[in-house]
Parts: structure tokens; sequence; C-alpha cells
């Protein structure tokens, strides 16, 4: 905590707005306020539901007065968003979406986990690339130039997927190409994506919603936490990030004044996301899915991944409803039970939520005919609503309460029939375990036809560390770095931090007193029946993939350093950096199942500038370490990194 900052409380940009019951809402100063809402805040006194119900319409008609009916939402093209319940931030390298051994992108499964966990998918955004930019002169387009990727994204709206590419306005230090507003939209084209993701802006410039419209007629765009009100006539979606709800749940600013506008909540660091989905619940909005957040694991729990299974079925179903049935927020108001009623047709669809730790068997108010869609049986009286979670049911009034279920009631029901509520709230743990080098069957070197390569000698013993790094996103070597925060903010994000570690070096490590050259590299080369394009026999060899320096390492009949036995050489008489100086690849690769990465020492001459949220960049101490996410098909071979080699020596 810092400057009386606590990331465990929302900050009051992130809270509801209340709703004043005595003021003229639809203009002026209080207007104006809840333009700029988040949720409305909920009254905890059922008598002031029909006040508060009040002024909520006559603000949406005074705010569609001043910022006019949205009518990009009449167009066929854009309809899609209205759908778009769940959407999956996805690093273009999980190994779910990405298969290192085969070297392959493999959304079919990861679209299968998404079912089977989650209830499927609506959309899915490529993450591409933060948390790598910067660490050379790539710019943000060229991070999506990967083999395979369109055929990947191809695939993924062949299954009725959206795909949404991600933008980054905050690129302005890499490659300068193109604007930016081109390169995206080109990229719209090549990809063909459905939305774009606005990484850090809340709304796009109307020159690049223009210049994306052209690309993709109906192209959805979706903004970073709040969307302004008068831009929701342009931008079909919004993410709803660190939204707060009051005490009672709220009502979502954006989907009140555009019932066809879809959201997305998400608290990326939260283990508990029961709120997010009651909000989402009784306001007909969608969630995002996001589980591996910039390389960090913050997995699902089991009860919140069954709650949105029990969510999508009634959403995607009774479509209709949400968006154009008559919408009653608070339908329902018993604590601990809440509901909103959605009425179309003389056909109701009610949903419940239960905000307590414990099951509710909530009896239902005489009149018309209830059809629970969680539970068995045509006609209740009461519906249980699972603790924390959602409950629907249906009610049919006038003709329809003596005729059939309807169609569409029976086929959500039945979809639904295997999706009890679930209790377990356990966080699932992924650990990172580090990976050994596959083992090397290619030639080997002839030493006798070579000088010896100097090297400085790591004694063995126990040695105590001190690491320092920069506090991001990806955190270090253990798990997520902000657990339930909200959103974190500098000095906590991006600060300079220490950490201590105790290393057994076992046997005696000769390691390179310099980087592998590229003339030692071109000779390697050869020998594997391949050309190379530099031979310098001082400058470092670059632009070499991970895979290929464990390669090179073998063939000499070494390996890699790790970073420790890195960082202890570099303490050593007679240790230095050829250069230009290159990040060093370290034989310490991790993953956790889903996050490949690879621990680099040594930092590089190149800096890319202008952004925090760019890779670290410049020469470092020794003691400086870096988490770099790997990716794969040779986009790691990077002009910023290089690579040394070490042997061990057993007696």
């Amino acid at each position: 905590m810092s400057g009386g900052f606590d990331p465990l409380v929302p900050r009051e940009i992130d809270r509801p707005t209340p709703v004043p019951l005595d003021a003229d809402v639809r203009s002026g100063e209080a207007a104006t306020v809840l333009d700029d809402a988040k949720i409305f805040v909920a009254p905890t006194d059922p008598a002031d539901l029909g006040a508060w119900r009040a002024q909520l319409t006559v603000w949406r008609e005074g705010a569609r007065e001043r910022h006019g009916v949205p009518t990009r939402y009449e167009q066929a093209e854009s309809a899609w968003a209205s759908r778009c319940f769940t959407v999956a931030q996805v690093w273009l390298w999980d190994e779910l979406f990405f298969d290192f051994d085969e070297q392959r992108f493999t959304p079919e499964r990861f679209l299968a986990d998404a079912q089977r966990r989650f209830g499927g998918l609506d959309g899915i955004v490529l993450w591409h690339a933060y948390p790598v930019i910067g660490i050379d002169g790539r710019n943000q387009w060229d991070f999506y130039a990967v083999p395979g990727l369109v055929e990947a994204a191809e695939a993924l709206r062949a299954a009725g997927v959206a795909v949404f590419v991600d933008y980054n306005p905050w690129d302005v230090g890499t490659r300068r190409s193109a604007d930016d507003a081109t390169e995206l939209a080109a990229t719209v084209r090549r990809l063909g994506a459905d939305g774009v993701f606005l990484d850090t802006l809340r709304k796009a410039d109307p020159d690049l919603v223009a210049a994306l419209d052209a690309a993709r007629p109906g192209i959805g765009l979706e903004g970073e936490s709040k969307l302004a009100t008068e831009r929701i006539a342009d931008h079909t979606l919004s993410w709803a990030q660190w939204f707060a709800d009051s005490e009672v749940p709220g009502v979502l600013r954006a989907r009140w004044f555009e019932r066809r506008h879809m959201q997305h909540h998400i608290r990326r660091w939260h283990r508990d996301h029961a709120e997010e989905l009651r909000s989402a619940w009784l306001n007909g909005v969608g969630v995002m899915v996001w589980e591996v957040v910039f390389g960090v694991w913050v997995g699902w729990n089991d009860r919140d991944a069954a709650t949105l299974r029990r969510m999508l079925p009634v959403q995607r179903g009774m479509h209709r409803w949400l968006i154009e049935g008559e919408w009653t927020p608070l339908a329902v108001h018993d604590a601990p039970v809440f509901g909103s009623a959605f009425e179309l047709d003389g056909v109701t669809l009610l949903c419940l939520v239960n905000t307590s730790g414990s099951d509710v068997q909530f009896e239902l108010e005489p009149g018309g005919r209830y059809v629970p869609l969680h539970e068995p049986g045509d006609e209740v009286s009461s519906v249980t609503v699972p603790a924390g979670g959602v409950a629907a049911v249906v009610r049919l009034t006038g003709d329809a309460a003596g005729s059939p279920v309807p169609p569409v009631v029976a086929e959500v029901k039945a979809a639904l029939r295997d999706e009890p509520p679930v209790t377990d709230v356990s966080f699932p743990h992924r650990r990172a375990r580090r990976l050994t080098a596959p083992a090397w069957t290619g030639p080997v070197r002839d030493a006798a036809a070579d000088e010896e390569e100097p090297t400085v000698t790591v004694a063995p013993g126990t040695h105590t560390l001190t690491v320092r790094f920069r506090a991001r996103e990806t955190g270090m070597y253990e798990g997520a770095p902000y657990v339930d925060e909200w959103k974190p903010l500098p000095p906590r994000l991006h600060d300079q931090r220490t950490l201590e570690r105790v290393v057994e070096v076992r046997h005696p490590v000769r390691v390179g007193a310099a980087e592998v050259t590229e003339a030692e590299y071109a000779r390697f080369l050869d020998a594997i029946g391949e050309d190379a394009d530099t031979r310098d026999p001082e400058r470092p060899a670059t632009d070499v993939t991970f895979a290929r320096a464990r390669e090179y390492a073998a063939w000499v009949g070494g390996r890699l350093p790790t970073e420790d036995e890195w960082q202890l050489a570099a303490s050593l008489p007679s240790f230095r950096r050829r250069a230009p100086e290159v990040w060093n690849w370290t034989e310490s690769e991790h993953s956790d199942g889903r996050t490949r990465f690879v621990m680099l020492k040594g930092g590089s001459a190149h800096r890319s500038e202008g952004s925090d949220w760019y890779f670290d960049g410049g020469v470092r101490s020794p003691e400086f370490a870096a988490k770099l996410l790997l990716p794969g098909l040779g986009q790691d071979a990077l002009p910023s990194t290089g690579f040394r080699v070490c042997w061990e020596e057993r007696s």
C-alpha cells in the first residue's frame, strides 16, 4: 500500500455512482455525473425502487436527447456483437493455443477446453505483443506477422467464434511504418478480424473508427474500462474492467443507455469472479475469461466456471429477451436474492442471483406459470438459487400460461439439464517447473580443430544471490504478482524490486568468458548444412532462437548456463560483454502448462523508448533478470539476444 491507496479496495473512480431521487437527471450537473457512471447504485430500500427506475428512465431519455440515439446497432453487420457473451483473452503462445512440440497453432484444442469448462466462447482476443514488445525494434504489427496465424483465425471464425485483434496505442518507440489506422486496418483485413480491443484506450479516435469501418463493415470496437456515453454510438462493445458494484447489484450505465451494447466484466487478478458474474447476469451482458494474464496463471475456480456454464445457454438462447424485452431492474429485491425481469410477448425471463454464502429456496410471487430453467419440471412455485450463484425461471402469463412450454424455453432447459451448481472455490494452482533441454542428436564439433574458448569458472558451493527485476504484470518466478487486487498502480507497478536466491552449485562450471560470435555460430550452421548470413569474429551471434542456442551449446559439448550460473560468472575477472551488448539466453526455461518463459541476463544496447509497457532495455548489471515469455515459430530469433556456453566439470 502506498500513499493511502489500498490495492484490495476499489478506487473512487471504480465505485458505482448514486442515482439522486430528488434531482433533475435529464440535464444539468446531475445528468452529467450519471453520464460518467460505470454502474448505477441500486437502492437498499425496496420502497425506493419505483423512484429509482423512473430516474434511470429520465436520465436515458435526456442522454439520448444530448448524444443522439445510436444507429450503428441497426446495421446487420454490427448485430453479432450483441451476442458475443464470452470473450477470452488469449496469448498467442498459450500452450493450449500453440503446440510447442509440433510448432503449430491449435485453436481447436483451446476451444474444446473452453467448451468443457465454461460452456464455450463467443469471441477470442488474439493477444500478441505485450509483454514482449520492446525487446527489439519490432512494432505491434510485426508481432501479428506470424506463420499460420491467418489459418488459426479462419478456424476460429469457422467454429462460430469472433476474432478480435489488439491495438496498443502506446507503441510509439519501435519500428515506424505506416500510420496506426492504416496498419490496424490492414491487420484486420489480413486476419479477417471481427473486432478490435483498444488496450489502455477507452474509445477510438473517429478517424480510426472510419478506417476500421472501411476495412470491415460492422467492426466491433471494444474500449477498456468506462466508455463515454456519446461514444456508445460507434463502439458496440466495451471492456467492463475494474467495475465495483453496489451492495445491492446495480445497473450498468452503458447497457441501460443501449440494450444492444455488449459489455464484458472482468477483474483480471481476482480468484473469485462471483460478483462480476452476478452483475453480468442481471444486466444481460457478458464476461471475459482471462486465465493467462500476460504470462501468469489466474485460473477460474470450478464454482465460477460452472456459474458461467449455467448462464450462457440462457443468454444465447433468449438473446431477444435481453435486448428487446421490457427490462425491469431489481424486479426481485429480497436480500440475499435479487433479480431482473425481461418480458417479451407474454413470456418473462427472470434472472436471479444469490449474494449469500448459502443456497436459498426462493418463493416466487403468485400469478402465472413458472418454468424453471435450471431444475427439473415444467412448473414450480419456488426455485433454488445457489450460494453466490445464479438461477433462472420463465414466467408464462395470459394464453402462454396454459400452452405448452415455448420451444425456445424448452431448448434452453434441455441445454441446462447437466449443469448443476458447483461449490468448489479453491484456486486451481499451476506451478511453473523448469524444463530440461531436449537431447541433441546432431553432429558434435571436432574440438581439436578449434581453439579452446576462454572461460571463467564458477566454484561449487552454496551461494546467496541478490536478484533485481522490474515488477511487471508477468510476475517473476512464482505466480501472479497482484492477486485479488483491483488496479495495480505505480509505484507498485513497474517499480524496481529485489529478492534473494540461495543456490547450490554442485560441480565446477566453466562459463564462456564472452558470448558466442557470429563466426563461431557460422561454423555450427556449416556443420548442420545451413548457410550463415554473417561471420564476424567479434560480434555476438544474434537472431538465434532459444532452441538453436541450446543446439549450438550441445554441439560444442556444453549447455547454456542457468541464470544463477551466469550471474555468478559475471562477478569473476575475465567475464566480458561483446559489442553491441545483447541479452543472453540462459538454461532457465519454465512452463506451468500454459505459459513458457525463459530468464534473460545482461541487458542489451537496444532500448525502446516512449512507454513503460515495453520490455526492459539497456545494458543491465549482472544482478538484473528479465522474464521473457517464449514465442514459437522462430519469433524468438531476436537481434537483441545472444548467448554463451558453459561446461560442467564432473569428476
